[in-house]
């Protein structure tokens, strides 16, 4: 099961086919009925926007149905939405355990509506301040753009970035809409981004930080503004957003630091942080770096200069 108790996945040996009915599916209507009949780009794009929206919740079968078809010899996946997968099947596979996993990527959604234009403002401001810091940015406008097609960019986005202007102490209908649809889906690991205008009370901000709070994301500082932002605004807003990005890469550096595993050159020990060395008083958690300066390689006895960083 991946998705509905009454949706399995089955394997047919004599072809070998796997009918995976939601897995590796797309929305799509065409004439065309195999994976090499289109442009790839357009399926995998399909088959994303079709993840985000529907199995997204459901990683840890993903995980589970991908460990089984591993064993499989596989050259047809048929699912029951969209294109038939034959030649292009390892290129599937590969985003799915991607997906699955939550893996993203240096990149941003801003998500917003706007009233008067004052928070389109910020939106323009934020995203512009992602993309000069390195981080590849997509402003959408959720007057515009649908829901689903958000959620298929927001897929491996590591930042969401979501605005809204307060309309009868609350935030706008569209934006609400979008945040109880997205917290459903579930994406996970994500740093989120509460920004907006407003004229009197300015409730928006606070209500879509519970909400990426509620979602389990970190959150950066959030961007509120009275009124109308002035040109001065909107420098400090970028200048604020460009200090906590960097502050918060400088943190993850130090995070991968502490996870860093080392091997010995001479027998091949390799040294994990998230275990320790027990045996030699060494706790858990304790990075390389950390270590004191006369520990040893528990099996050879080799000194630390003698350790090099695992990829």
């Amino acid at each position: 099961m991946v998705h509905w108790p009454d949706n399995m996945v089955t394997y047919y040996g004599s072809e070998k086919i796997l009918f995976s009915n939601d897995a590796f599916g797309q929305h799509i209507a065409s004439a065309e009925r195999f994976d090499d009949q289109l442009p790839l780009d357009i399926i995998l794009e399909e088959a994303q926007k079709y993840y985000a929206n529907i199995v997204l919740p459901y990683g840890k079968q993903v995980q589970m149905a991908l460990e089984v078809a591993s064993e499989l010899d596989i050259e047809v996946i048929a699912p029951s939405h969209g294109l038939i997968w034959r030649t292009h099947i390892p290129e599937i596979i590969d985003r799915y355990n991607g997906w699955s996993k939550n893996k993203t990527e240096e990149k941003a959604v801003v998500v917003y509506d706007s009233m008067w234009g004052s928070t389109a403002e910020l939106a323009e401001t934020i995203e512009k301040t992602f993309t000069s810091a390195g981080i590849n940015a997509k402003k959408i406008n959720l007057e515009k753009t649908h829901i689903s097609d958000v959620m298929t960019d927001l897929l491996t986005a590591r930042y969401i970035a979501v605005g809204s202007s307060t309309l009868n102490n609350n935030m706008l209908p569209s934006v609400s809409g979008f945040l109880t649809y997205m917290r459903g889906l579930a994406p996970e690991n994500r740093l989120g981004l509460a920004f907006g205008s407003y004229g009197w009370s300015g409730e928006s901000v606070v209500q879509i930080m519970d909400v990426l709070t509620d979602c389990g994301f970190k959150l950066l500082p959030e961007i509120k503004v009275q009124y109308r932002p002035s040109d001065k605004m909107l420098e400090n807003a970028a200048e604020d957003l460009k200090e906590s990005l960097e502050q918060n890469l400088s943190e993850d550096e130090k995070e991968k630091e502490k996870a860093q595993k080392y091997r010995c050159e001479t027998c091949g020990y390799i040294y994990n942080p998230e275990k320790g060395d027990p045996e030699g008083d060494i706790k858990p958690g304790t990075s390389f770096e950390d270590l004191p300066d006369d520990w040893v390689c528990p099996i050879c006895g080799a000194s630390k200069d003698l350790f090099l960083a695992v990829d």
